[in-house]
């Protein structure tokens, strides 16, 4: 057997290993429908916030953000201009407040306190709603677009698979697919959290080696076919033709900054902030994520590059998303190769299996236990959990293995789905007393469906190239405060607010002040 081929199975064999032990470890400790979900809202500082960054930058950081770099140039670094606005303005805004409504809000159905466990139940708990219709739609939305968000990371699982061992897309796909269920079955959001923070320290320091390796040897390479440094700043036109233009197109600019908005809107990232212990360690965990958002995607952007330096423009690569790959496989010794190849997979799972989880609850805590069995026991809707995992996962494996879409346009197309659907009504939501359930729902409706509609409307009709964020999210905003009026906010919700904002603000003071 080939060495190469030898080091990458062992390590990814040991990889999976551990992630699996980790699932085992925690299985036990996963007692009730709120362990499984959120983890009983016990995740420290350091586990929140690299959680986060793992469960948001998937292959999309390691496979898609460097591809885009290498086809297109530097035009293509406003989307991570725009994550970086966007993540911080995540952890500022939106995590401590929620971290304490989504315990607080008075449960529209029973009175008392809710602790809700998924952002539906949040929603409707929220806006006093009995009709159940926040809670069904939000899910239907999350459902939706966390099949082809998992599908994404299937398909970067399939790419690495076939780059790495020569296996056929669809059986790789079956493959990790099928370890991403097992450890998510069984150990839930602790098992996913903290293998995420595994994972999120194997991609940062992949995404650190790989670039430098490169960058020495190209060099120290004198027949480098590198056409200039000019080509960096815009987009590579036949052969590595500078062109500013692409770099500074006010198109590109709006559409990569309107990615940050999606951060919003994201439930598995909302997750993290929802379990973290306490909004007294939000400081600390954003601070810890955001540097590790911030540097990774700086260094995937190099990667980029890197793999321009190296490979050339003329030459080339056949799939410019395996631009990471390729270059691991040309440049590291094999059990080293083997070792930065296992963090791709890394990047992929560890996104894939928070959004399995969310997509899971949404089935469990917002179909089968708000519509079907309120009374059902602690263990048996665990198991509903499990079982909804792997119905999730099958029809996710379903979209991946049915067409050929690149792992940036289906985390595009959810991104956006997400950021416009729940962004603005999140946002509103925590800072807007007199908000009601009418304009939350209008904004979701609106943000969801024109996020969908975009794409078809803009590729047959309109031909801007404007990214689907921008539009959705001024249709949400747009729904929200033209239908809010058709709705009433009670007292009882301007209770909760006013609570709430008064623990929120009380968290936030210093020990003895």
């Amino acid at each position: 057997m080939d060495k190469s081929l030898l080091a990458s199975i062992l390590t990814f064999a040991a990889y999976f290993v551990v992630m699996v032990g980790i699932g085992l470890w925690v299985y036990k400790r996963t007692v009730s429908l709120s362990d499984f979900v959120l983890g009983g809202r016990r995740l420290n500082s350091w586990v929140a916030g690299l959680s986060a960054n793992a469960s948001d930058f998937s292959g999309w950081l390691l496979l898609g953000l460097p591809g885009a770099i290498y086809l297109s140039g530097l035009g293509e670094a406003w989307i991570a201009v725009g994550l970086a606005l966007g993540f911080a303005g995540s952890w500022i805004l939106i995590a401590g407040r929620l971290r304490v409504y989504t315990e607080r809000a008075t449960d529209a159905r029973s009175g008392g306190e809710s602790d809700s466990l998924t952002l539906s139940s949040y929603l409707e708990n929220r806006f006093s709603d009995r009709t159940g219709l926040l809670r069904g739609v939000s899910a239907v939305l999350i459902l939706a677009f966390y099949l082809f968000y998992v599908a994404s990371g299937l398909v970067g699982m399939g790419g690495l698979f076939e780059q790495v061992f020569g296996m056929s897309p669809a059986i790789a796909i079956i493959a990790g697919v099928s370890i991403v269920v097992f450890y998510t079955f069984l150990g839930g959001f602790l098992a996913v959290s903290y293998t995420d923070v595994v994972q999120a320290v194997m991609m940062w320091i992949a995404l650190l080696v790989v670039p430098i390796v490169a960058v020495v040897a190209v060099v120290s390479d004198t027949e480098s076919e590198v056409d200039g440094l000019g080509s960096v700043l815009g987009g590579f036109e036949g052969g590595g033709v500078f062109d500013l233009g692409a770099f500074l197109a006010p198109v590109a600019i709006i559409s990569g900054l309107a990615w940050g908005f999606g951060y919003l809107g994201q439930p598995h990232i909302l997750a993290r902030f929802m379990g973290i212990r306490s909004v007294k360690d939000v400081p600390r965990a954003g601070v810890v994520s955001v540097a590790w958002a911030v540097s990774a995607m700086a260094l995937a952007v190099v990667m980029g590059f890197s793999g321009v330096a190296f490979f050339g423009f003329d030459t080339g690569l056949d799939d410019p998303e395996q631009v990471f790959t390729e270059l691991i496989q040309a440049l590291m010794n094999p059990w080293v190769a083997g070792l930065l190849l296992a963090a791709i997979l890394a990047a992929v799972m560890s996104t894939a299996d928070s959004q399995l989880l969310v997509a899971s609850s949404a089935l469990t805590e917002d179909g089968y236990r708000a519509f079907l069995k309120r009374d059902a026991s602690a263990m048996s809707l665990v198991w509903v959990s499990r079982g909804a995992v792997i119905a999730v996962a099958v029809a996710a494996a379903g979209i991946a293995l049915s067409g050929n879409q690149s792992v940036m346009d289906l985390v595009g197309y959810a991104w956006a789905g997400f950021g416009a659907g729940f962004g603005p009504v999140i946002l509103l939501s925590l800072y807007w007393k007199r908000m009601t359930w009418t304009g939350a729902l209008a904004g979701m409706v609106g943000g969801g469906a024109t996020a969908v509609i975009w794409d078809i409307l803009d590729e047959k009709v309109l031909g801007t190239g404007l990214y689907a964020m921008v539009p959705a999210v001024a249709v949400s905003v747009a729904g929200i405060f033209i239908f809010n009026g058709l709705g009433k906010a009670t007292d009882a919700m301007a209770e909760d607010f006013d609570r709430v904002d008064a623990e929120y603000r009380e968290a936030k003071q210093p020990v003895g002040a």
